[in-house]
């Protein structure tokens, strides 16, 4: 990384701060760099104490994650953020959503941009905004511990003193002035343990908080499985959110968006066609794009098929 591109992050990052009147604290939380490295970047000082009279340079590593939370390209970019339909009105949902302390369930189809959108969103926010991804593994417990973890709360020993905790840290932020919002991404995970978590989060922070549920139609379609079945805090749960679900709409697979600088009518063909989604068209194009760049070559059919070793797939796919 240059010294320019260092005092354009440093310089971007103070703008960032003024911004949205936040601390070097919570971008340190962000992002994971260092306080101290933090306030040497913005006075221009890229080297660190390391002792015994040493002075050693800061990390690039820590520069690329600034780089990241500003949204600043260090090197050429080869997917572009599009106003798709669906992140329009994702974004619009989550802003409704904070503003007013809603309760909210996002559904989308897989590879619609929803992760994305969410990262997006929340560099908007970094004072307020706080998500965290729902693995297919995650007992309530580990749950917890990963909303504890985003929002800096050290994690209690029982579950409902988590709760509690977490709760409590979220009205704190309304009562200074913010306007916190909770995110779980990928909430098709949730085991009833969590949902019912969800039911009391909503009790102990209703219009102090607004929290937002995304995933795909596995999320409504397992909540409604188990409300039919009576399961215990399910029935509670849907009537907070029975009338907070948002659909997103269906991804136009012509992907007019993402393609109109495409010259190869025929690997416009090839793409929609094969492409089911946004991520499966984001795994095909970057890669080739990058090559063609490397080659200085323009992006075609043949290279696609030679990047992605085509013959070899369609022979897996037959199998």
């Amino acid at each position: 990384m240059t010294q320019e591109q260092k005092q354009d992050i440093a310089h971007k990052l103070q703008e960032y701060i003024n911004l949205h009147a936040i601390s070097q604290t919570i971008v340190s939380d962000r992002t994971g760099v260092r306080k101290e490295y933090i306030t040497s970047i913005l006075k221009g000082v890229f080297t660190y104490d390391a002792g015994k009279g040493n002075t050693g340079d800061i990390p690039n590593k820590h520069f690329m994650k600034l780089a990241e939370l500003l949204d600043y390209a260090t090197e050429k970019r080869y997917w572009i953020n599009r106003p798709t339909p669906q992140l329009t009105q994702m974004i619009a949902t989550l802003e409704e959503a904070r503003q007013h302390a809603y309760t909210r369930l996002i559904v989308g189809v897989t590879g619609s941009g929803k992760s994305h959108a969410i990262s997006l969103y929340a560099k908007k926010h970094p004072a307020d905004v706080f998500h965290v991804k729902v693995g297919s593994e995650d007992t309530l417990n580990g749950l917890l511990e990963k909303v504890c973890a985003a929002l800096k709360v050290p994690p209690a020993k029982h579950k409902s003193a988590k709760i509690r905790d977490i709760a409590a840290s979220l009205k704190m932020l309304y009562n200074y002035g913010k306007k916190p919002q909770l995110i779980f991404d990928e909430s098709e995970y949730l085991k009833v343990s969590a949902l019912c978590s969800i039911k009391e989060f909503y009790d102990y922070l209703d219009k102090y908080c607004s929290i937002v549920l995304i995933g795909t139609e596995q999320l409504t379609s397992q909540i409604d499985k188990l409300r039919k079945k009576d399961a215990k805090g399910i029935p509670q749960l849907y009537r907070r959110i029975k009338f907070g679900v948002r659909f997103l709409p269906s991804i136009d697979k012509s992907f007019k968006l993402f393609l109109k600088d495409i010259e190869d009518k025929e690997l416009v063909k090839f793409l929609r066609s094969e492409c089911e989604n946004y991520g499966e068209l984001h795994d095909v194009l970057v890669p080739c794009m990058r090559e063609a760049d490397r080659l200085q070559v323009p992006i075609s059919l043949a290279l696609v098929k030679k990047v992605l070793n085509i013959n070899q797939v369609e022979l897996f796919n037959a199998v």
